[in-house]
């Protein structure tokens, strides 16, 4: 299962991978609670769960109950572009339970820990290329 952790304080959101064992401790919990960063292995943090994907690509819904994948009649949100006032569409999503049909799921931090998140991930991080040296870069090729 992915995870990807989003970071409002730095403005950066993490993608990682978590095992089958890992991904248990997350099935029954559901959109807006608040989960420990320890299952995650970042100790002191917690995170909120705020959505996710289903294995076929289909989003979660924090107003629809369950774990099951239905078709609602929806004025706007995931997956819905308005073409007019009053227009509705169906949409099939996923409930707003974690099960394991969820491929992943996306956190926001509330509380930070010690450490940052890429360090205790072990995400290296590349650094910014600056504006002037694409250019120079796109010029010589």
């Amino acid at each position: 299962m992915k995870i990807v952790i989003a970071d409002p304080k730095l403005g950066k959101a993490y993608q990682t991978e978590i095992d089958e064992t890992k991904s248990k401790l997350l099935y029954g919990k559901k959109i807006a609670e608040e989960i420990e960063g320890t299952l995650l292995g970042l100790h002191g943090y917690k995170l909120k769960v705020t959505g996710g994907t289903d294995k076929d690509g289909f989003p979660m819904r924090g107003d629809v109950h369950g774990t099951e994948r239905i078709r609602i009649l929806i004025s706007s949100g995931a997956g819905v572009r308005k073409r007019g006032k009053g227009e509705r569409v169906k949409k099939t999503v996923r409930g707003n339970t974690i099960s394991d049909r969820i491929a992943q799921i996306n956190v926001v931090v509330t509380a930070h820990g010690e450490k940052g998140i890429a360090e205790t991930l072990g995400i290296v991080e590349k650094p910014k290329e600056k504006k002037n040296e694409i250019a120079e870069a796109s010029k010589a090729s």
